[in-house]
């Protein structure tokens, strides 16, 4: 039985994690969901933190909402640093989930990439803790997008040397 840790915001404008949590259940009936809202994205890595340290995590989503300005762009280089540092000292992955308002034009292509990102990382981290995410190495899926598929699918083996 896993234990995932969750980690959202109040900044966000829609609450990503309800859908990640529901493709999670349903692929893993027995797991059990810790949830931690925080008021912004610089608040996640103390959350991931007591995710790990206090409820004994087998890995940890965070969700994030970032908005256009620079201010906004900088507090998120700084907390996803300090969140990659969680996972080399803790030894268990943090699946950073967040999207950027400028991504998209208006707020309906913002709620499809939100929601889309949040169930393909959940997805992808049930993968990674059964051990099964390899098969999926270079097939160019995407999170938030459609996928787009491998390069080399289509190509002619006389592109590729050895």
């Amino acid at each position: 039985m896993f234990r995932i840790g969750i980690v959202d915001t109040t900044f966000a404008r829609v609450d990503m994690a309800k859908y990640a949590i529901n493709v999670i259940k349903e692929h893993l009936p027995n797991v059990i969901i810790e949830r931690i809202t925080v008021p912004g994205f610089k608040n996640t890595p103390w959350a991931c933190k007591i995710l790990f340290s206090k409820k004994n995590c087998d890995a940890v989503m965070v969700f994030g909402w970032i908005g256009k300005s620079l201010i906004d762009k900088i507090t998120y280089t700084v907390a996803s640093m300090g969140l990659i540092l969680i996972q080399i000292e803790i030894e268990k992955p943090v699946i950073d989930v967040t999207v950027h308002e400028d991504e998209a034009e208006n707020d309906e292509e913002l709620l499809k990439i939100a929601i889309d990102r949040s169930k393909k990382h959940a997805y992808n981290l049930i993968q990674l803790l059964k051990g099964d995410l390899t098969r999926f190495a270079g097939q160019g899926l995407r999170q938030g997008r459609p996928d787009v598929g491998p390069i080399i699918q289509g190509l002619s083996d006389k592109f590729i040397e050895w």
